[in-house]
């Protein structure tokens, strides 16, 4: 109950982000009703609800939710008539009728249940264990947006009491100052993998920097497993800067992990996502570029990279000694401005001695000393120069160097991410380094190193 207390949610008002949450559940399942419960001390408390009319809490006592907060897996009950404990519940014996009903806990990273995650049917089914997982993971969103309003709610008491403390105007602005860039900082590393996993044969590096340490940038990037062998990763861009685009980066990150866990096919996991945010009226205008691609180790070394674009820039597939192929599928539209959007794709391999280097148009829009920008044909001059082995490291490095070399570094925020299949004799030690300097930083673009 003391962790309940800490995030301060009891009683409070809707919030569009947990109401998408609960509308997500209901149409990933496919269930009439789907909602998000905080438990309190002799209730159960709706923070949003979807299907679910007139109804704000409910009674603590066991069969469904009541049950469901007491363990750390996902609970689920293919027939409510058929359990001792669910078959006396109100929402059992009363006008729902549930028949159906599972829930992930709400679990705090200090391993604290503050509520579930829910799906109701009035027909007794069965779901997989893959719907299990992502049940859970729609739990975790919630505890990340509600990691988000924390930190939100603790950084705006930290500043009116500095501003109750403080008696100039100029200590004032300083400290707001140093209040706002906090905040910033705080809030994008939310939206950020706080580092990168281990990929067996894969060596992977990142690196973030935003145009202003005062904003909150819109690119985006991830790396996660799909099963036992394969992997999935992404790099996009959001139109605009600021909670606007910070709230669309939040939803476009977790329904592209939550659209991959259903289907891998890139093609498809954008179009999940174009569809999420043209249904959301929250989302207005605004859109997205990103690159999504799934990695199958081959029998042999090495991978086949399946990619799919919505109107990004080209990756480029690095094969060593200056060889450059620009990966650029043609056709692929902007994610989240048309319904009738589609999406281009390509597959190809990736062996020993070889690598991939995705980034934001933030790279390629700086401005040298000419005043030109890099473009792209000066990333592919600059890419082709390159000699020395091709490592996820090394090409993350170099291009920060690059940046670092024009009169004023990025004019926009910037995102990077580097994959390498390492030569055989190098695979485990590359991979160790790399996994131990993937840390996604935020700040001043010559001092940022991932």
């Amino acid at each position: 109950m003391d962790a309940v207390r800490r995030y301060d949610i009891l009683d409070t008002p809707p919030d569009g982000a947990f109401d998408r949450v609960a509308a997500m559940a209901a149409r990933l399942f496919k269930v009439p009703v789907a909602s998000v419960t905080i438990v309190d001390e002799d209730r159960i408390w709706f923070k949003a609800a979807h299907g679910l009319e007139g109804v704000g809490e409910i009674g603590r006592e066991p069969g469904l939710c009541g049950s469901a907060i007491l363990t750390d897996e996902t609970l689920v009950i293919p027939d409510t008539l058929t359990d001792p404990t669910a078959s006396s519940n109100t929402l059992v014996t009363g006008p729902m009728a549930v028949r159906f009903y599972a829930a992930a806990p709400i679990v705090t990273h200090d391993g604290h249940r503050l509520g579930t995650v829910n799906i109701l049917d009035t027909k007794p089914r069965l779901i997989a264990k893959d719907d299990t997982a992502t049940l859970a993971d729609l739990a975790s969103v919630v505890l990340d947006e509600l990691e988000v309003r924390l930190a939100a709610l603790n950084a705006l008491r930290a500043e009116q009491e500095r501003r109750i403390e403080q008696e100039e105007a100029r200590e004032r602005a300083e400290r707001d100052k140093a209040a706002i860039e906090a905040f910033a900082s705080t809030l994008q590393r939310t939206l950020l993998p706080p580092a990168l996993p281990v990929v067996p044969g894969l060596e992977l590096a990142c690196h973030y920097a935003t145009a202003s340490p005062r904003d909150v940038g819109g690119d985006f990037y991830d790396v996660f497993p799909l099963d036992g062998k394969r992997w999935a990763f992404f790099l996009g861009d959001v139109c605009g800067k600021g909670p606007e685009a910070a709230a669309v980066t939040s939803l476009t990150r977790y329904t592209l992990r939550a659209a991959a866990l259903i289907d891998p096919d890139p093609d498809k996991v954008l179009t999940s996502l174009n569809t999420a945010l043209l249904l959301d009226p929250a989302i207005g205008t605004r859109f997205c570029t990103a690159v999504f691609g799934v990695l199958e180790p081959r029998e042999k070394e090495g991978f086949t990279v399946t990619v799919a674009t919505g109107g990004h820039p080209p990756a480029y597939l690095l094969r060593g000694q200056g060889a450059v192929e620009a990966v650029h599928p043609q056709g692929g539209m902007l994610i989240g401005a048309l319904a009738e959007a589609h999406f281009a794709s390509h597959t190809f391999h990736l062996v020993p001695g070889e690598g991939l280097l995705l980034y934001t148009d933030g790279l390629t829009e700086a401005r040298t000393l000419g005043g030109g920008m890099i473009g792209e044909e000066g990333l592919t001059r600059f890419l082709a120069a390159r000699t020395a082995p091709v490592s996820a490291a090394a090409v993350i490095e170099d291009t920060i160097d690059l940046l670092g070399a024009t009169p004023h570094g990025a004019g926009d925020d910037v995102a990077l991410l580097a994959l390498s299949v390492p030569l055989t004799d190098t695979a485990d030690s590359l991979t160790a380094t790399a996994t131990a300097h993937t840390i996604a930083t935020v700040g001043e673009m010559p001092e940022s190193r991932s």
